[in-house]
């Protein structure tokens, strides 16, 4: 009776263990601190077809995600370092996010190349939920909580769930509630596999993106990682509009 009751405390797992097997099977801790920069090369699949895209993120926070359809590139997340903007995708014009989405952006800055490095250090706070099976796996769930961001006027707690695989201890599913737009209330629901090796690091190679319990979404499949790649920052800079000069009669 007495190693029945102890063995459950000797094999329990932490948060911080669990995340310590994380980046010790994904890469070691120090080699994903040294990560400056990512440039990610893939393709999306729309309504049935494979539209090509690139994303490239800094550690300074400068980022783009763009996309090529039907002979047009369309932007998104794109931050300059100060001004964070996208393409409309009715108008085709670039556009500038405002204070409020530029404010939630700036915060999760420091949280690349991943949100779990050096945690606390960021004011963020982690708790290990439980055991949850997930698509017929046993994961290990684990609560983020991050710095509250503003929403329509309004603070709102930040906090992620992330589901991490106890055979591998990587995660392979997130869930986040959705604060703003058209889907508020509702759960977005990120699925990641296929996990590849590319510099000693190990990353997801297939990403699905949906509302949880929703049909449909949306797969990405990563084709290539570039680690640390030169990158002329001119890229995230916000278009401005050219003004035509009337000619001289």
């Amino acid at each position: 009776m007495l190693i029945l009751a102890v063995s459950p405390i000797v094999t329990a797992q932490t948060a911080d263990e669990i995340l310590a097997n994380y980046f010790e099977n994904t890469g070691g801790l120090e080699n994903w601190k040294q990560v400056q920069g990512l440039h990610f090369e893939g393709s999306v699949n729309f309504q049935g077809m494979e539209l090509p895209i690139e994303m490239i993120q800094k550690a300074d926070g400068k980022s783009m995600m763009k996309a090529d359809f039907q002979g047009q590139t369309f932007y998104q997340n794109v931050y300059d370092g100060s001004t964070l903007w996208a393409t409309n995708q009715m108008t085709m014009a670039a556009e500038k996010s405002d204070a409020e989405a530029t404010e939630n952006y700036k915060t999760d800055i420091n949280d690349f190349p991943d949100p779990f490095i050096d945690y606390a250090s960021k004011g963020h706070a982690v708790e290990l939920i439980g055991k949850e099976t997930v698509d017929g796996t046993e994961t290990f769930k684990i609560k983020l909580t991050k710095e509250p961001k503003m929403y329509d006027g309004k603070e709102e707690q930040d906090i992620t769930f992330y589901y991490f695989d106890t055979e591998n201890f990587v995660p392979i599913v997130v869930e986040k509630e959705i604060k703003g737009g058209p889907a508020a209330g509702m759960v977005g629901q990120t699925k990641m596999s296929d996990y590849q090796e590319v510099g000693g690091l190990y990353f997801p190679f297939s990403i699905t993106e949906k509302a949880k319990g929703q049909p449909g979404g949306q797969e990405i499949t990563i084709k290539n990682i570039t680690l640390n790649p030169e990158i002329d920052d001119t890229i995230f800079a916000f278009p401005e509009p050219v003004v035509e000069t009337e000619k001289k009669q």
